[in-house]
This record gives C-alpha cells, structure tokens and sequence, in this order.
C-alpha cells in the first residue's frame, strides 16, 4: 500500500530547500521570479550560515587582486582545485560583497570610510570583510532574512523537514516533506519547476562538530539516493580551534585571531606551530588541526593564547568568542582558550557546475551540499560563504533565463512515513573514530560495516537513510583514496601522490565499495584493497 500523501502543494516558480546565505541570497538574486525557500526554522537566527565567525574573502583591499586570490585557493586546494572556478569565483568576488552591502549588511570600516579587512591563514594578503569582528555570519543573515521577508516574489515557510527528492520521467519535479500539526504528522509533496538545494553540510555526523543538529547531510543524501554524482565525498575539513569547553555544537574560536597573532601553546607555554610548519598558526587548517590532535593524543592540553595578541580589545574585536569564552569562566583577554579540532566544513557535495546544475535534470545545488570545485581537498579560509554568494547568482540567473513551468502527469511515489530521527549516537561515534582526522583501511571498513548495521536497524525512515547514505559517500570516498591529501589523512598512505585526481561517485558506486570490501579477506590483503 502506498503511504497516504496528505497534501499537494504546486509552486508558480521555484523551490529552495534551505534558509541560510546560500538559499536566501539565491532567493533574492532570483526575483522577480517566484520562489519558495522551505526552512526548518526561523531564517537569520539557526543553521550554520549564521554562526559563521571568520567573514568573506574578496580582493576589495588596496593592491589586492583576483589573480592572487584564485593562487591562494589553488594553493591551499592540494592539487584538487578547478582553476577555472577559483577564477571565477575570486574574480566575481567582489561584486558579490557589494550585492551584500546593497541588501544592508554592515561590514566594518576602515577609518577612511573603505571596506576594513583582515588576514587569515593561507591568504597571501589582507582580504577577509567582517561585521563587528566576529558576526558576519550572524550578522548577514539578518541582513537576508529582512531583505527576503520584503521581497514579494519570495515566500518564506517554516516547519516542514524535507525528506525525499520527488522524481518524474528521470527529472526532479519536487520534494515530500513532513509537517506537524499538534502530535498529527502529515506528508506534503511541494511541486516546482526547479528545485535548488542549498541544505549546508554535514558536521553534524560527527561527535564533535562546530555545526549545528540540522547539518547532518540530509540534502546530499537525498541527491544521492536519487541518483546524482556525488563529487570528493571524503574531503571533510576539521576547524582546529572549536572551543574545549563540552558543548554540543563546540562553539568557535575564529581563524581570525590567529590572522592577529594568537599562538597555539600547550600546558606549558610551548608553542609547537614552528616547528611543525613554516606558516606556523597561519598553516593550513588541515595542518594545523591535524598537530593539535596529536598534542591532546601525546597527551598534552591546547590552549589558543591571544593574550598579547588581542589582549584588552577582546571585548570590543571578538565580542562573540568573547561571550562565549566568558560564560564557560574564562576571561580570554587574560587567560588562553581550551580548544580542541571539530567537524567544521565539507568540501565535498553533490557534484555542481558554474550554474549550481547538478547531474539530474531539475535540481541545481548551492553552498556547502554542493561540490563545485573551489575548494579541492581544502577550502581556503572564509571561501564558504562566498562559494554561496558567487554560485546562489548564477544559479538564479540561470533558473531565470531557462526554466518553465513543469506541467505534472501523475504523482510520484511518496516515502515511507515515520517520525524524523535525531542523529544516531551511534553514527556520529562511527564518523567521529574512523572517519576523522586520521583514518586508515581497518578503521574504514569497519566505519561502513556499522554504518549498514544502523542503517538497517532503522528500517525504511528516510531521514535516517539520507544520513546513512551521505556517511557512507564519506567513508567510501576515503577508502578509495589510497593517499593523504588536504582534509584526508590516511596514516597507512601518508604520501600525496604526484598528481591529483577529483573523486566523482553516485551511491551505487558507494554500495559497490562497500559490498567488495565486506568481501576482501581480513589482514594485509584487505588493508591494501
């Protein structure tokens, strides 16, 4: 018996799943032609976007070019980068601040009136824009949400949990999504001629994560078990500095202050940077998260000390770091911050081109879910937001100049009906062991036999399998890239091969990894396969 479709809801326009920059600023660029942009919750106050600390990188500073941006990325991509997209990206950069800036956003100042910016790692110069410090994500959120809830062709709906990709003749003609009406749960299939995901990540699939509970991977997922191309899934970027202090997300402490001069220290007073990297604290994240981790394994604890660095402005420069630092009793204009590595950003997604269009017909991707390229196996240091802002345009302007309205023949098959889980324990503690900073064959094997375990534990819920479906891309991804590169680290191939190659997969391509590899015999053999 097909499960009961409570309601059919048809858009005039398009429909974007998520509230955050990436589906807001698409949204926007979008008008004036119709779209409903589906959040979880109230846009501008939840998700990832608005705990962004760090800001968005632009050559809007004096001397600064575009050309040197697209190196910085390059570089920091480990050989994985699309040049071209870099190029694009950084070129159109700049524009897309000023788009910000007309939508209100209030990036700090210079005292001549310019754009302020700053430093942070792996930048070749001083190109970050903030709000007050710290708040630019919070802060361009807000921005988004006043500017989308004034705009007439968008339509902004809360509480519905998108669950399952709608599907007709090979093309995405929708989504099924669950509502609640008191304890009633009810199953409505939303219609549109273009459906954009712009869903986040997938931290939230971790132990210890900077992300909040909705980041759990959900939208690649659903792109993946409908069958789309799924680009560098094992490319999972570790922020090395979340705050140590036992909360759930780990709140941040921005990379910025490290762009000021805060130095990594142990118990002690010893910084080990130096001597690990020539950039020391400015490193790559990867570099930098990755010999954190193996201080707290030697069994020494982290501190980020900005005493000398920020010192007595740390109210007034950080003031977010700054509340949380002061709430969990520690005065970090005085003392040094706790701070461990945490699940932070993918860099991987579904696989997007320079329009957002994903390999299925009626589905284009924007931000974190999505993989076009910029990013390689290491995003460059606030290139998030911005990867957003650049891709969420063009996406808009492409829906813009091709779509029509999809006229429907019948009604697609509609997803088993259950209460939508919380993240399993048990599947953040698989992510969090064996697919983390350091991972290796055994460990990766193991992550995908428990990773089935749960998944058939759960039955048919389709929430569930979007996020047993995403970790397995992961956890698959990883164990075929025999080789250490950017965010993954095999400690069993610690070389980065001479020349790097992109990971492109669909989640049958997973499902066959992971079948041969429940097949490989145990020991060596099986390690090397």
């Amino acid at each position: 018996m097909k499960p009961h479709i409570d309601n059919v809801i048809e858009t005039r326009g398009a429909l974007i799943l998520g509230a955050g920059v990436a589906g807001l600023f698409t949204a926007l660029k979008m008008a004036p032609f119709p779209c409903v942009v589906l959040a979880d919750e109230h846009p501008g106050v939840s998700g990832s976007s608005a705990r962004a600390q760090g800001g968005i990188a632009a050559s809007v500073g004096a001397g600064d070019t575009w050309q040197s941006h697209a190196a910085d990325t390059i570089a920091a991509g480990a050989g994985l980068c699309d040049p071209e997209i870099a190029a694009l990206v950084a070129r159109e950069a700049p524009d897309r601040i000023f788009d910000l800036l007309r939508y209100g956003a209030p990036f700090d100042r210079a005292a001549d009136g310019s754009l302020a910016v700053g430093r942070e790692a792996a930048h070749s110069a001083a190109r970050i824009v903030h709000v007050k410090g710290d708040r630019a994500g919070a802060e361009v959120m807000q921005a988004l949400a006043h500017q989308a809830r004034e705009t007439e062709s968008i339509r902004i709906i809360e509480g519905f949990h998108a669950i399952e990709l709608a599907v007709e003749d090979g093309r995405i003609v929708g989504l099924f999504a669950r509502t609640w009406h008191g304890p009633i749960q009810r199953l409505i299939l939303i219609r549109a001629c273009a459906v954009v995901l712009a869903t986040g990540g997938l931290g939230a699939l971790y132990s210890v994560s900077t992300n909040p509970p909705e980041s759990r991977g959900e939208g690649l997922g659903m792109a993946a078990r409908a069958g789309a191309l799924i680009a560098d899934p094992e490319f999972v970027q570790f922020h090395p500095t979340a705050i140590a202090i036992n909360k759930d997300p780990a709140p941040l402490a921005t990379e910025a202050l490290r762009g000021e001069g805060a130095t990594l220290v142990d118990e002690t007073g010893r910084r080990f940077m130096p001597a690990v990297h020539a950039d020391a604290e400015l490193a790559p994240r990867d570099v930098v998260a990755r010999a954190i981790h193996r201080e707290l394994v030697g069994g020494h604890k982290v501190f980020l000390d900005c005493r000398k660095a920020v010192g007595a402005e740390f109210a007034t420069h950080f003031p977010t770091v700054y509340e949380i630092c002061r709430e969990a009793g520690i005065d970090p204009a005085t003392q040094p911050i706790p701070v461990a590595p945490a699940a932070h950003y993918h860099m991987g997604g579904i696989a997007s081109d320079a329009r957002g269009r994903t390999s299925l017909d009626g589905l284009w991707a924007i931000g974190e879910c999505a993989c076009t390229g910029l990013h390689g196996a290491n995003r460059l240091a606030s290139n998030s937001l911005l990867e957003a802002l650049v891709f969420g345009a063009r996406a808009a302007e492409d829906i813009r100049a091709n779509t029509h309205p999809w006229h429907s023949r019948g009604t697609p098959p509609a997803p088993a009906r259950s209460a939508a889980p919380p993240v399993p324990r048990s599947l953040r503690e698989v992510m969090t062991r064996y697919a983390g900073l350091e991972r290796d064959a055994s460990g990766l094997s193991e992550a995908l036999a428990r990773i089935t375990q749960i998944e058939r534990a759960g039955g048919h819920e389709p929430s569930l399998l979007n996020m047993t479906a995403t970790a397995k891309m992961v956890v698959a991804g990883a164990l075929a890239r025999c080789e250490s590169r950017g965010g993954h680290y095999r400690s069993d191939f610690q070389n980065t091969a001479a020349t790097g190659t992109r990971t492109f997969m669909t989640l049958a391509d997973a499902e066959r990894i992971a079948a041969a590899d429940a097949a490989a015999p145990a020991g060596p053999a099986r390690a090397a396969h």
